[in-house]
């Protein structure tokens, strides 16, 4: 077990089998799930609950709660991502893609997302290089929604990232930068379904159309 975070199940949470210290973080991070993640929106923007993974995954057993055991963020992000790796391993391809786990850092402060939000690009270039997708929600993050801008689809009660395996489905997350974009590619190219291929083929000629306009 990497000493800079510890992790429960959402089982554990309920039970209570979580020292006292980080129990009510993760148990608000539980909650929030079931009741926000897991259901339809109004304003999203398309139909379907708001994270179509949350729900499988916690019904498999697969959706984890983790809490830093240090002060240092970089740290944990590190212990959270072998924490990741070492589940991953005993898993089957499909119940990779479910695995998820969630990183309380209710330190960080609650009125601004700024340092979160640099931690979590910071991390993304190497957490996307090797197959993972590694996100940041906050009470005050300003993030767009993908499918209606006006959506605050990354909003949580308290701030935390969370951490799942990269699907072909990410493409929207992943054209941010040119080197995100080449490691999707190298990972998904051969087998990415005609919809996807659509969506980047749009995405890339878009801008170009703009600029001959």
């Amino acid at each position: 077990m990497n000493s800079a975070v510890l992790i429960w199940t959402a089982a554990q949470v309920d039970d209570g089998d979580v020292p006292p210290e980080h129990l009510p973080h993760v148990r608000e991070i539980l909650a929030w799930s079931r009741d926000y993640l897991v259901t339809a929106h109004p304003d999203l923007g398309r139909s379907g609950p708001v994270c179509p993974y949350t729900q499988p995954s916690l019904r498999k057993g697969l959706y984890y709660l983790a809490a830093a055991t240090t002060s240092d963020v970089h740290a944990a992000i590190e212990g959270l991502r072998a924490q990741y790796e070492a589940l991953s391993q005993t898993l089957s391809p499909n119940d990779q893609e479910l695995l998820t786990i969630l990183l309380a850092l209710p330190h960080l402060d609650y009125a601004d997302s700024a340092e979160l939000d640099a931690l979590q690009c910071e991390a993304k270039d190497e957490f996307v290089a090797n197959g993972l997708m590694i996100g940041q929600f906050h009470p005050e993050c300003d993030e767009p929604g993908l499918w209606n801008a006006h959506f605050k689809a990354l909003r949580a009660p308290l701030p935390l990232l969370a951490i799942r395996k990269l699907v072909v489905f990410d493409l929207p997350f992943v054209i941010d930068t040119d080197a995100h974009a080449e490691s999707y590619l190298e990972r998904f190219a051969p087998g990415i379904p005609t919809r996807i291929r659509d969506q980047l083929v749009r995405r890339v000629s878009s801008p170009l159309a703009t600029a001959k306009g």
